[in-house]
């Protein structure tokens, strides 16, 4: 598929998936005789980690670093496949952690946003 199809399926824009390109972190798996890039299931696969990280404050090197590690589990065996697994649990840890700190920021946010609706209920909504 192509760029626009492959940006509306995964939720990005078309420029954040070239900028991915640009950083490495994504290939289009061909391109068209025209010169467009094409796009594969497993190309999309792709962008949904990274789409899924950067809420995450993950860096563009730690994504990329993440997506080696996923690509080479698939062939690797003995010491490397034990290698690889501590440094997926690594990042299971980095986002697990970086989670409880969103819902902790949200917590407050909401807790916020209550605090404005009682005052607005104490002293009466403005007159619109």
């Amino acid at each position: 598929m192509q760029i626009g199809e492959a940006a509306e399926r995964v939720g990005l824009s078309i420029r954040t998936i070239r900028h991915y390109e640009d950083a490495g972190l994504i290939v289009p798996s061909a391109r068209s005789e025209g010169g467009f890039r094409l796009y594969t299931e497993p190309d999309l696969d792709r962008l949904a980690v990274v789409r899924r990280m950067k809420p995450l404050g993950f860096s563009l090197d730690e994504m990329r670093d993440l997506l080696t590690v996923l690509d080479a589990l698939d062939t690797a065996t003995g010491d490397d496949r034990a290698e690889l697994l501590d440094r997926l649990g690594m990042f299971h840890t980095a986002a697990t952690t970086r989670v409880t700190a969103l819902r902790d920021q949200l917590a407050m946010a909401e807790g916020f946003a209550e605090t404005l609706r009682d005052e607005l209920d104490h002293h009466g909504s403005p007159a619109g």
